[in-house]
């Protein structure tokens, strides 16, 4: 096995290890270190090293990340919500699971209707 294939898991180890640790001092923290851009990083890092850079494999890789962020805001704002409104936290994340599920297919559905892969 290569190390770009065993470090991106190793690192995602090391970052939810991290959050347990930092939650306890700082929620703040514990939150940006959640929601930084690691796994984007590590996913453009396997896409790149599988297509050896190749650059419309990055290219489209890119794009549909870009496009996959709406469902994942809309996740996030739903869990704030119902976190806001005293939703208890499977109750939480039931409904914004559901509602980035429902965002992802809509996505693939436009996806679809307007010709794109």
């Amino acid at each position: 096995m290569r190390t770009n294939d065993i470090l991106p898991v190793v690192i995602s180890i090391l970052v939810i290890i991290t959050i347990a640790l930092v939650q306890r001092q700082s929620k703040l923290v514990a939150a940006i270190t959640v929601t930084m851009p690691l796994n984007v990083a590590l996913g453009y890092w396997i896409v790149a090293s599988a297509s050896n850079g190749e650059r419309g494999a990055v290219t489209d890789f890119s794009q549909g990340m870009m496009v996959s962020i709406l469902p994942t805001l809309a996740f996030l704002l739903v869990l704030w919500l119902a976190s806001r409104y005293g939703a208890r936290p499977f109750a939480a994340l039931g409904l914004s699971y559901a509602t980035w599920a429902v965002g992802v297919g809509v996505m693939l559905l436009v996806r679809r209707i307007i010709g794109g892969a």
